[in-house]
């Protein structure tokens, strides 16, 4: 039999299928339990989640002898894995590392507070056996989304390293915010095959994330919010942590099965919000903090419809492209805070065709967001800079303005540093490009743009109920 480490059975130890604990009391009783999680801590070493395991546990400290048993979800080969109880961690890096993946569970299906980690228990692994297969795997799907993300890439052009360089140089060699976002998760698709990822920035508040940019999802899921701390990826962000999650697709589905049949037969009024986007069949999810100075300015995120898509080595290559990526993202939004004339450009007048259909805008004052012909569009930061500019186009005919102007108002609410102007213009953009395509924001150069109407333009403002 050959030998088999540790270090050679990752896939067993993300955590994707459970594992089974079997421990015995001092009289020879015997108990076994599921455990959700063995974590690799080094070559000679295991830890399990403790979470409901009073029998478990009254047995560890009789007789600190276990048996678990574990099992790869992609060649379903088993393991069994002899182990010597150690002490059990309740703080620390490695406590902090198994319960942020606990707590994003727990958040996705409603168990916050419930199902948490209770302490992480260290075991010497005393002798580690692969078990004879007693399940085939099935067939592999051969199709391009099935396949590992360095499988789908040409062999000549699978090099690590190389696909590191090339990222690197051409985040460094951006020249806006938003092509830098594009930049990225275009690069991670095409020579990686990362092809379904997401880039969330910190609001105003320092406890919300945004969508800023997709690749894979199309435009629907642009301006998602979601608040720290909850799901995946507002985990992520609340502890600054890396996480790879195993499937959750079935509690997902049904929860976004629930709702489209809802939204079809009309019980579901519009509501001011965005559907986060997501795969129907993600197997895989994997989100990295975007971290200058220890601050988090926003999170990088990514699914597959493959279990065990994503291995060890990608966290760490990710890793290092995340440090570069969150350097770039703080120093596009400072580039775009030069120093501009104090008066704005002179006006232009804009000649609407009247072909078009009118577009109507109503802003909701109390709930600070704005609806364009009945369907919802933007709120907050982006629908006050919205309704301030088309209130200007409307009064004066303006279609030029300046950052600075913007940030010199104090209606809009901009704090006074790290505002992510550019990031909310860029959002804003793309919600008018999805709801509202007659009436544009174009960029005019570092710190300007313009209000470009393709249609007439109504505004009405209501206060909510």
């Amino acid at each position: 039999m050959n030998r088999v480490t540790l270090e050679s059975i990752w896939h067993a130890l993300d955590g994707i299928a459970p594992a089974t604990i079997a421990t015995c009391a001092c009289d020879g009783t015997p108990n076994v339990s599921m455990i959700s999680h063995v974590k690799y801590v080094d070559a000679r070493h295991v830890a399990l989640s403790r979470q409901f395991f009073n029998k478990t546990t009254k047995n560890l400290d009789e007789n600190p002898q276990a048996l678990v048993v574990i099992w790869d979800p992609v060649s379903f080969e088993h393991y069994r894995l002899e182990l010597r109880f150690l002490r059990s961690e309740t703080n620390g890096p490695l406590f902090d590392s198994m319960s942020a993946r606990i707590q994003a569970i727990a958040s996705h299906t409603g168990m916050a507070g419930v199902f948490r980690l209770l302490a992480a228990d260290v075991f010497e692994v005393l002798s580690l056996q692969h078990l004879p297969e007693v399940i085939h795997p099935p067939e592999l799907e051969t199709a391009p989304e099935f396949l590992p993300p360095h499988a789908q890439v040409p062999t000549e052009q699978r090099s690590e390293l190389w696909a590191l360089q090339r990222l690197l140089a051409r985040i460094k060699a951006a020249q806006n915010l938003d092509e830098l976002l594009q930049t990225v998760l275009g690069n991670l698709a095409h020579d990686l095959g990362f092809n379904h990822s997401l880039v969330l920035l910190t609001d105003e508040t320092g406890r919300r994330l945004f969508t800023v940019a997709s690749h894979g999802y199309g435009p629907q899921g642009i301006g998602a919010e979601i608040a720290f701390g909850d799901g995946l990826l507002g985990t992520v962000a609340e502890r600054k942590q890396a996480l790879c999650l195993a499937p959750l697709d079935h509690a997902l589905r049904y929860g976004r099965a629930i709702r489209e049949s809802a939204e079809a037969e009309g019980s579901l009024s519009p509501a001011a919000e965005i559907p986060l986007p997501g795969l129907p069949n993600a197997k895989s999810q994997l989100a990295l903090p975007l971290l200058v100075c220890d601050r988090v300015i926003g999170v990088l995120a990514f699914e597959s419809p493959r279990a065990g898509a994503f291995q060890a080595w990608h966290e760490a290559f990710l890793s290092v492209m995340a440090d570069q990526f969150a350097s770039a993202l703080a120093q596009a939004v400072e580039r775009d805070n030069p120093e501009e004339p104090d008066e704005p450009p002179p006006p232009s007048i804009a000649s609407p065709s009247t072909a078009t259909p009118a577009s109507c805008f109503q802003l909701y004052k109390n709930d600070d967001c704005i609806f364009v012909d009945g369907e919802y569009l933007i709120r907050n930061v982006p629908a006050r800079i919205l309704w301030r500019v088309l209130t200007h186009f409307k009064k004066e005919g303006r279609t030029e303005f300046t950052n600075r102007e913007l940030r010199l108002d104090p209606s809009l609410g901009l704090p006074a540093v790290r505002d992510n102007l550019e990031s909310r213009l860029i959002l804003l953009r793309r919600r008018l490009e999805l709801k509202c395509p007659n009436v544009r924001l174009v960029s005019r150069g570092r710190g300007r743009f313009a209000l470009e109407v393709g249609s007439t333009i109504a505004l009405t403002e209501h206060e909510s109920t």
